[in-house]
């Protein structure tokens, strides 16, 4: 074997064939398409690629982050690319090391992150036999992945990985797995680079560019609508197309809300904001969109969260549909204008057209419709409970987002979530969240991708008790590389949202979700990986914690102890229209109302402009 150090290596003409291995051209690919930093787990079939990760990290090329357990590492790669926009890469061995990752695989590919996953494997001639950590992680990542190989020839590596890093990043983003058995790591062969870039896949184009046709369509309707509302998803923001966003909605005066995956892709300060929808949406987000009269989706996947009862979301509405993955497109509402391409382009283009129409743009016409949203969000706020002998956790993310604006928030999966979702006001990619998956266990691992990605910035981490320990082997990650991510533990005690479903739909019958025997003490906890914790019991504590957290050089973990039944409302319940919510806060101003109707069915009052009534879901 050659023995060359990467800078004498880098010196060889690209195209001049030199004599390397499988695992060195792996890496070598890596480098060449800008990688700086893997999440990984060593094993016996993965050595020979990290054999040769070890002369280039030792030349300082990349750096190799060694987390406690693989499924941390998938999410850390996940937490990496949300933050950036790149594209994340983690190892894994074989057989147990691949089937860990398989979890993050599945949380990138329903948020549509792009990563490349790379999988030690059996040697060629063993795979089929059941050898010793073989299983085919090829056939059961099939379903979540966007595409997969297996390298049986060294002399495909350099141009699997290029085909890898182009697929995991253009049109919809998602993760690509790449299999390599030992012997394909080990074996020499004459190896010839392949440039970022320089492959073409045949039948591989995705549309970027709209029909000109229909967004001719698409701004006719946004000039005729009175009514229109503007449901914006991740699609936006892996785009980066929130200037756009903005500069549409300004244009025609129409609000905006947005899904949990696209958070930050519009200014929730903006008076044309409107939160958050669905089934944790605000209400008068909810209310905007069962009485809108044109729905423009961009970047959206009508998912069940967002929608509720389908058949009754946006039913008053024409859809406009704009987003690059065609399949999307119809899958769960028939639009009346779809519009294939990437969000950016699509906008870039129909505002270019609406530009043309210069001042036939009535901006007067969504005025009334402003006023009632503005009379619902007065009506029915989202609430912040002061309670007399405990602290609300909405207190607990109010003053975090108040200290810490312009943070990167990660968070895990639950109560905690949501009302992170609800009360913080996040700008583009600083949001980093498991929405489709919903996965337990996220939020410390992607914070510390994140956090190694953007050395310079502050990243934190709202997890809940119940979360937290799901991945709480990675405090070893972070104590050994010194990764400075602060975490804020909602401690109630409780898985909270099975609490509150249990509640709410069983009964109360409270079956195996109380956490609160073998919770471990966090200062105890912390001390052992020689970081610092701290714990908060009362509201007068807690902006003093928040700003110790903010200020301490090295990672910090608060505990903040909860009101323990706390419930998150507003909430859809599963089968509902999205205008039958439960727990809305008092209808403060509604006697001012000049006109007022009485639900037939349950006796509420309403104002005369609603269609559903608030408190059962009737028609009106």
């Amino acid at each position: 074997m050659i023995s060359q150090s990467p800078a004498e290596r880098a010196q060889t003409t690209s195209l001049q064939p030199t004599r390397r291995t499988g695992g060195y051209a792996l890496i070598d690919s890596l480098k060449r398409h800008g990688v700086k930093h893997i999440f990984g787990y060593p094993g016996g079939a993965i050595l020979p690629i990290y054999d040769e990760l070890y002369r280039f990290e030792a030349a300082g090329e990349m750096q190799h982050i060694l987390v406690r357990h693989e499924q941390g590492a998938a999410h850390a790669a996940d937490g990496y690319a949300r933050a950036t926009g790149k594209v994340g890469v983690c190892f894994g061995t074989s057989g147990p090391g691949a089937t860990n990752l398989v979890t993050g695989i599945a949380t990138a590919h329903m948020d549509s992150i792009p990563l490349v996953v790379i999988t030690g494997q059996v040697p060629r001639d063993a795979i089929g036999t059941d050898a010793f950590q073989e299983t085919d992680i090829f056939g059961i990542t099939l379903p979540i992945v966007k595409h997969s190989y297996v390298v049986r020839d060294p002399r495909d590596m350099a141009r699997v990985v290029a085909e890898a890093f182009h697929i995991a990043s253009t049109g919809r983003p998602g993760p690509v797995l790449i299999d390599v058995p030992k012997d394909v790591g080990l074996e020499e062969f004459d190896y010839i680079p392949v440039e970022p870039g320089s492959i073409r896949l045949p039948g591989y184009r995705p549309t970027v560019k709209g029909n000109p046709r229909q967004i001719n369509q698409a701004v006719h309707l946004l000039t005729q609508a009175e009514r229109p509302l503007m449901y914006v998803g991740g699609g936006a923001i892996s785009s980066g197309a929130h200037a756009e966003i903005q500069e549409l909605a300004e244009h025609f005066n129409i609000p905006v809300t947005t899904t949990l995956m696209g958070l930050g892709a519009f200014d929730e300060q903006h008076p044309l904001s409107v939160g958050m929808l669905g089934m944790h949406g605000t209400a008068y987000a909810n209310f905007a969109v069962s009485e809108c009269d044109l729905l423009i989706a961009v970047g959206a996947r009508f998912d069940d969260r967002v929608t509720g009862k389908l058949d009754e979301f946006a039913s008053r509405a024409k859809v406009i549909h704009i987003d690059i993955d065609p399949a999307e497109v119809g899958k769960n509402r028939a639009p009346d204008v779809p519009i294939v391409g990437d969000v950016r382009q699509v906008l870039v283009d129909l505002l270019r057209r609406c530009h043309e129409l210069g001042d036939a743009v009535d901006r007067t016409r969504t005025a009334d419709w402003l006023a009632r949203i503005k009379r619902w969000s007065e009506d029915y706020p989202l609430s912040v409970p002061q309670h007399a002998d405990s602290l609300s956790p909405q207190e607990a993310i109010v003053e975090i987002g108040r200290q810490a604006p312009d943070a990167y928030y990660t968070t895990d999966v639950g109560q905690h979530q949501m009302w992170a979702a609800q009360f913080l006001k996040n700008k583009p990619r600083r949001w980093i969240s498991s929405a489709g998956l919903g996965t337990m266990g996220f939020g410390v691992p992607a914070a510390m991708g994140a956090k190694v990605a953007l050395p310079d910035e502050q990243v934190i981490c709202i997890s809940g008790d119940a979360s937290f320990q799901m991945n709480l082997q990675e405090l070893g990650t972070i104590a050994q590389y010194g990764i400075d991510i602060k975490v804020m533990i909602l401690n109630n005690g409780w898985q909270g949202m099975v609490r509150q479903w249990q509640e709410t739909f069983y009964g109360e019958r409270y079956s195996a979700s109380n956490m609160e025997v073998g919770m471990p003490d966090i200062p105890l906890f912390c001390q052992a990986y020689g970081m610092k914790g701290k714990v908060v019991t009362q509201r007068e504590e807690l902006p003093g914690a928040i700003a110790e957290l903010l200020a301490h050089k090295g990672p910090m973990i608060l505990d903040v102890r909860v009101t323990r039944n706390e419930n998150c409302y507003p909430m859809v319940a599963p089968g509902k229209s999205n205008s039958q919510m439960l727990g809305l806060p008092e209808r403060q101003n509604l006697e001012r109302a000049t006109e007022l109707v009485y639900c037939s069915h349950c006796g509420a009052k309403n104002v005369s402009t609603n269609s559903f009534c608030p408190e059962c879901g009737t028609k009106l």
